[in-house]
């Protein structure tokens, strides 16, 4: 089995099997953001959308968006999710497997939620990608996993995360581009079962000035 194939039968099967309501809320963080830096609507990319939560809400804030996932179950749950609250106009389901292929055009938003697979695949490529994909006066947002939450397929691992400035160097951004946020805060995470726990995360927020 390739990669490809790989990565599909995995995130179809992580899928299939979970409570389809899990993860149909939108990223905190990413709501703060773009209250600060991005308050008026265009259009949006969100890769590995999974549930939707961040698309859903960005279309109800009346953003164009295109969700790709490479679960065909995820983005028929976000597409469900789209109908149920009457933003189906404003929501584009895409299947990509990111790693071999990417939505073509450009974007005023382009968001990396959690992009994070047991899979093997080649992320600073994909994310390197989701920069060129971001339009003038754009904005690329990276939330990620800086440590391990004791529900993680990781947990028990020794991981080394990169940190903030490690991302944004491996993106090699040039002058056109100004960092608007790169830290890493704590906060209190729930898991799939109600547990929780103290995790790091990577916020990293980077705009195309021209």
């Amino acid at each position: 089995m390739n990669s490809a194939n790989e990565s599909a039968v995995f995130w179809e099967k992580h899928y299939a099997g979970m409570d389809a309501r899990w993860g149909t809320k939108p990223n905190p963080v990413l709501t703060a953001l773009l209250a600060d830096l991005a308050p008026a609507p265009g259009t949006s990319l969100d890769l590995g959308c999974g549930h939707g939560g961040d698309a859903l809400w960005l279309a109800a804030q009346g953003w164009d968006v295109t969700a790709v996932d490479v679960s065909q179950t995820a983005l028929d749950r976000v597409a469900a999710g789209a109908a149920a609250t009457g933003v189906t106009d404003r929501i584009h389901t895409r299947r990509h497997d990111l790693a071999e292929t990417f939505p073509d055009g450009t974007f005023d938003l382009v968001t990396a939620t959690y992009f994070h697979s047991p899979i093997a695949m080649a992320r600073e490529h994909v994310l390197r990608r989701a920069a060129e994909a971001v339009a003038p006066g754009g904005l690329l947002i990276v939330i990620e996993h800086a440590s391990t939450a004791p529900w993680s397929w990781q947990a028990g691992q020794d991981i080394r995360y990169p940190t903030p400035d490690d991302v944004i160097a491996s993106l090699r951004l040039d002058d056109t581009w100004r960092v608007e946020r790169g830290d890493a805060p704590q906060r209190t995470a729930t898991g799939p079962e109600g547990r929780t726990a103290t995790v790091t995360d990577n916020i990293i927020a980077v705009r195309r000035t021209s």
